[in-house]
């Protein structure tokens, strides 16, 4: 994984064709490399493009405008120069979550109006734009507008907050897009518009924000929806011991240099496979220019969800917030080869304490003992202790820790973004990870500062009872195509939704079938994925366990083998000369079977497969799990059953 300067130059092999200057004359057409899709964009006057697929129309802007405190770009424009290329290159990411190697293939065009210009990307898969300015000193943005009309009718899936202030925990609501209306709630991104006759998915998200808001969208009643952006805070006090409060905005959304780059608008248009295919978001961001080596992603055993609490003939201490029981922690990781483990809220003298533990905790004892079993310690923190204290990663550093999640932001606004930027950089410089909780989505800076290995902002298992199955199989098709995604799988205990579900702090129970745990660890994408439940629940259930701390966290290849967006999905993902396979699926039939083709495994060879499927009777006891040991080729045809709320996990090697 080593990454300097100059082997990330080397890493990406470019051909980029550039058209001489010339005068724009009417539209200006920019068509996919495969020439599927094809960008007819009206340069003059208002900016805006209409995007074709297969020769029908799919979706349009007809005003693509920035208004500056001085200003309006895009509005009365006219064009001085266009500019087309066409890049063929080959993207390596530094924590690859997809694919090792992302294919970069797109024609584009750079419009240029003198003080500003807009770039256009046309992919296989999809299309992005952006603006850039080119003024002096600071500019004041007032809004940007994205107004999107989509060709026809659409189903939207997405996240729907009642203000600026979040967490992005919400489940997805899901309705027509014409009763989508303006006073109506919100959504944040990334949004899924979906079409179920013909399994046209657009989504919508945006990369590369830096030193900017992040976007909502909202309603219009129509086949459209408009851009709203959260307002730069002026002036913020404390609000209890994580979080602050905002008691006075500027009437701007952003005060930022006046000669950059803007945040890249970008949209993904495919089917619902291509949706668990897609790595437009590696694409369009940018990459690290400093050494990445040290950056090593994998599993992490955490506290929080199962509140601290061991038991076991093995165990002749108090469980809770103390050294032995991070000990005994300690000791489960090193067992199963899981690097990290987290300490969680409750080791910190205070919350504002970051470099004072409570009496029964003895951190440098801890950090020791993890050395010598080869695990490190993640501290929790909550966002204004770090603010507050911007020096603790060179303190961690020098301690031994390896890294930091950082919880409850829970904002959108340039503020929190840049301190965002300033918080990854600085870690990066210690050499310490990073894991947002109270997040907004991943939006590119996790590309330029891959210590930043994962973000919240996701209904997750830490929901108990709030996290349903329903809900879950909408994650691969949304919030995993804009990245990396901290949802901390790993339940021993699961019930089917209808048997009387009820977590507790010391006894958490999770949604979904035995087998269907076991697949997210394949299916769910982070570069630092938790495992949520008790060290004495994984112990007594070892061979679960050692399933699920073998499967990586990071893949050379993925393939969609078969999906239908909130219903069903398939994957198959290689890492080295081994093979994932996992399934899950929702509620609504009693069970779902396949039959897929193993054709991905190279020819003339044969493997062993060891799979984990949904018991006969996993439909209404979901421990219900069968293990299978088989030989497979490339010509096998395997049978898949999933049950409702079910799931399937294989490795073949």
């Amino acid at each position: 994984m080593k990454r300097t300067i100059l082997s990330a130059l080397l890493a990406v092999a470019a051909i980029i064709w550039v058209s001489p200057k010339c005068e724009a004359r009417g539209a200006v057409k920019v068509t996919s490399p495969d020439h599927k899709m094809e960008m007819t964009i009206n340069p003059d006057g208002k900016i805006g493009y209409e995007l074709t697929r297969n020769g029908e129309k799919v979706l349009s802007q007809d005003a693509l405008t920035m208004t500056l405190s001085d200003r309006v770009l895009g509005y009365g424009a006219k064009a001085k120069s266009v500019k087309h290329s066409s890049v063929r290159s080959v993207i390596k990411p530094a924590v690859p979550l997809r694919c090792s190697e992302v294919r970069n293939h797109y024609n584009g065009v750079v419009i240029d109006y003198g003080t500003y210009s807009v770039e256009f990307r046309v992919f296989d898969n999809g299309v992005a734009y952006r603006f850039a300015t080119r003024l002096k000193g600071e500019i004041e943005v007032m809004n940007e507008s994205f107004d999107l009309d989509l060709a026809k009718p659409m189903t939207v899936h997405m996240q729907q907050p009642y203000g600026f202030r979040t967490s992005n925990e919400e489940p997805y609501t899901h309705k027509n897009i014409t009763s989508w209306y303006e006073n109506e709630a919100m959504c944040s991104l990334p949004a899924l518009f979906s079409d179920d006759a013909t399994d046209l998915q657009i989504f919508v998200c945006e990369t590369d924000l830096l030193d900017y808001p992040g976007m909502f969208l909202r309603g219009k009643g129509t086949t459209g929806v408009q851009s709203v952006f959260p307002k730069c805070p002026l002036e913020q006090v404390d609000e209890g011991d994580r979080s602050m409060s905002i008691l006075k905005n500027a009437n701007y959304i952003a005060r930022t240099q006046g000669t950059r780059t803007f945040p890249w608008r970008y949209m993904v248009i495919t089917d619902s496979k291509g949706l668990l295919e897609s790595t437009l978001n590696v694409a369009l961001a940018q990459q690290p220019d400093f050494d990445t080596s040290w950056i090593r992603p994998g599993q992490v055993a955490w506290d929080w969800w199962n509140h601290k609490m061991v038991w076991g003939e093995d165990v002749n201490f108090t469980g809770g917030v103390n050294t032995a029981t991070y000990k005994y922690f300690i000791d489960f990781a090193s067992k199963y080869g899981v690097p990290y483990i987290i300490l969680d809220e409750g080791w910190a003298k205070t919350t504002k304490h970051v470099f004072e533990t409570i009496d029964a905790i003895d951190l440098p004892e801890l950090i020791s003992y993890g050395n010598s079993k080869n695990v490190k310690l993640i501290l929790w923190l909550p966002w204004t202790a770090v603010k507050n204290n911007m020096d603790l990663f060179a303190t961690y550093e020098k301690w031994g820790i390896a890294g930091c999640k950082i919880d409850f932001m829970d904002r959108h606004d340039q503020y929190i973004v840049n301190y965002y930027e300033d918080v990854v950089r600085e870690a990066a410089k210690h050499h310490l990870l990073v894991d947002f909780h109270g997040a907004y989505k991943p939006s590119g800076i996790e590309m330029k500062y891959p210590n930043l290995l994962s973000y919240e902002g996701v209904r997750g298992l830490e929901n108990n009872e709030g996290c349903h199955p329903d809900n879950s199989i909408y994650l691969p098709f949304i919030r995993n195509v804009a990245g990396a995604m901290d949802f901390t799988p790993g339940a021993v205990i699961s019930k089917q939704t209808d048997n009387g579900v009820h977590s507790t702090w010391v006894e958490p129970v999770a949604f979904g079938t035995r087998a269907y745990q076991m697949a997210l660890y394949t299916v769910f994408e982070s570069g630092i994925q938790m495992l949520s439940d008790s060290p004495s629940r994984y112990l007594q259930a070892d061979d679960f366990t050692r399933f699920i701390t073998g499967v990586p966290v990071t893949w050379d290849e993925t393939r969609a083998i078969s999906a239908k967006v909130g219903e069903y999905l398939i994957v198959a993902k290689r890492k080295g000369d081994k093979w994932y396979v996992a399934g899950i699926t929702n509620s609504k039939e009693r069970e779902r079977n396949f039959s897929i083709s193993l054709d991905f495994l190279p020819a003339g060879k044969a493997y062993k497969m060891t799979s984990y499927e949904d018991g006969y009777n996993a439909h209404t006891v979901a421990l219900d799990y069968r293990k299978k040991v088989s030989e497979v080729t490339s010509a096998t045809k395997l049978d898949i059953r999933m049950v409702r709320n079910g799931g399937f996990a294989a490795v073949i090697e």
